[in-house]
């Protein structure tokens, strides 16, 4: 009876050793992340380095890098507005990038205050339509100033009269002309006004889910403080954001053009030394003072095939000396370069530095 208690007894697991068990259970049954790569084939998430995840609902169309050059582009256009709606105006007109962002075309008409001014505008030749949105009274303090007052910010939230509209049209078009006027470089772009609206949830211009990229403005008028809304589609600009980058790429690019040497008239009657000399070997000053007509001296037998050719003082060619006729002419061979040492301690007369 004893062993058979002892051996019940081993039979059973203590909580640790189930405990252990049940971990290394649930490591082996665990789903391992799943990776399926760009040529079809499958692996497994951790092998990679790393792995980015991507909203197909909300995709970036616009890298930071374009972003970035938009930004640029809208601020030239903030800067130029400003110095022309304060002429047009006669008072000054302050602007201030606030926002440059990418948003859903339904996120942005949410966002849109009610009441408010809405503007539906075209670029022609580009597809879709823009949306300028004005606050309220934003827009009645430039209708009374217009109308000659002194421009003093108007509290009553209230919609636009068709009187009030028309004069702020006027605003708007110089708006529209200097937005389109910072895409010049890219294409020739004529602004023409749609619509007009008051509210922007009923705003059917664009899909839902289609990109807009959204300029807020802060603006500052007399004592009134608000701000204005520029939204256009990113189907409209995508034609122009790929030719800034064509352009932009072309401009950056590094374009090594061979440059040939090409003869000139003005070189016609240009005259210049030309020598040729051999460097045969060295004397000393009383070898050299001892000598005598009749000496002889031993010239090497290659020195003929190696005459040194100068221009202006400056060896350029190796040749042979020989007759032509009745004259000693040399053929050249071949050229000598130029060493660093002799261009960076050359003359302005092109001899070199004793």
């Amino acid at each position: 009876m004893a062993d058979d208690a002892q051996k019940t007894a081993s039979e059973f697991l203590d909580q640790s050793e189930i405990d252990k068990l049940l971990a290394q259970t649930s490591a082996d049954t665990a789903p391992k992340s799943l990776l399926i790569r760009a040529d079809g084939k499958r692996g497994d998430a951790k092998a990679v380095s790393k792995v980015e995840a991507y909203d197909f609902r909300n995709p970036v169309f616009l890298s930071e890098i374009e972003l970035r050059r938009l930004r640029l582009l809208h601020e030239d256009f903030i800067r130029y507005l400003s110095a022309r709606l304060s002429l047009f105006l006669r008072m000054e007109f302050g602007l201030k990038m606030a926002q440059l962002t990418t948003v859903t075309y339904s996120k942005f008409t949410e966002s849109l205050p009610s009441p408010t001014h809405i503007c539906l505008f075209k670029a022609e030749p580009l597809v879709g339509i823009g949306v300028l949105d004005i606050n309220p009274r934003l827009a009645l303090t430039i209708a009374d100033r217009l109308l000659g007052g002194r421009g003093h910010s108007v509290k009553a939230e209230r919609y636009l009269t068709e009187i009030e509209v028309a004069l702020l049209e006027d605003v708007i078009v110089i708006i529209l002309e200097e937005w389109c006027a910072q895409w010049k470089s890219e294409q020739d772009l004529r602004p023409l006004i749609v619509g007009h609206e008051n509210n922007g949830r009923f705003l059917q211009t664009s899909p839902k889910d289609a990109i807009v990229l959204a300029l807020t403005l802060e603006v500052n008028f007399g004592d009134c403080s608000e701000q204005m809304q520029l939204g256009v589609p990113y189907y409209t600009i995508e034609p122009l954001v790929k030719k800034m980058q064509a352009r932009r790429q072309k401009d950056s690019a590094v374009t090594t053009v061979e440059k040939r040497a090409s003869w000139q008239k003005a070189y016609d009657h240009i005259s210049m030394p030309v020598r040729a000399e051999w460097e045969a070997f060295e004397l000393s000053l009383r070898e050299v003072s001892s000598l005598r007509v009749g000496d002889v001296i031993e010239m090497p037998t290659d020195l003929v095939q190696q005459t040194r050719v100068l221009l202006n003082g400056t060896p350029k060619f190796i040749g042979t000396v020989g007759l032509d006729t009745d004259r000693v002419a040399v053929q050249l061979t071949k050229k000598i370069p130029l060493t660093p040492e002799e261009i960076s301690h050359g003359k302005p007369d092109g001899r070199k530095s004793s």
